[in-house]
């Protein structure tokens, strides 16, 4: 039985990858075994608060990709306003396709089939540095962002300090 087009697709993207490493983040299989499940470490960008941090996440693809978007799940502790304290990942373009039904995001912010391995952690490292306090899927931590800053940096450095023992 052939592969499905999904599988074939994500695994020209890993090649891609391997072959041409994208600065800010490294990514490759959690089982060699199941193309749908894929790790990344993502350097904290330098200039910002997660500076020097080492963070771990997951990325889980459905078989229905590129049509549908993967969920991103930080395995890493960190401290932001769009990462849930669970870890999921809260940006648009891992938002299923098609107008918001609170209308807060247009259709063309959201998961569009063009959309690459690549794309998706260079816009999650661009979250990094320029949080969306306006939708937050963490509200405290936007909460603090906006209202008590220096509580924000020691949690942010904490975390990093931690994502950097973890690494050793």
């Amino acid at each position: 039985m052939s592969e499905p087009q999904s599988a074939l697709l994500l695994r020209k993207q890993l090649a891609e990858l391997n072959k041409n490493p994208v600065e800010g983040f490294s990514a490759g299989l959690i089982d060699d075994e199941d193309i749908y499940r894929w790790e990344v470490l993502i350097i904290g960008p330098p200039e910002t608060l997660y500076e020097g941090g080492f963070f771990k996440a997951h990325l889980l693809f459905p078989k229905e990709y590129p049509l549908r978007p993967p969920r991103m799940k930080f395995v890493t502790e960190i401290w932001h306003p769009n990462i849930e304290r669970n870890g999921d990942v809260c940006i648009s373009i891992l938002h299923e396709p098609g107008d918001d039904k609170w209308g807060y995001e247009q259709a063309s912010e959201r998961w569009l089939p063009v959309h690459t391995v690549e794309t998706i952690l260079i816009s999650v490292i661009s979250m990094l540095a320029d949080p969306n306090d306006e939708s937050p899927a963490n509200v405290d931590a936007a909460k603090e962002w906006r209202e008590n800053y220096s509580d924000f940096k020691r949690k942010v450095a904490r975390c990093v300090r931690k994502s950097q023992e973890e690494c050793i």
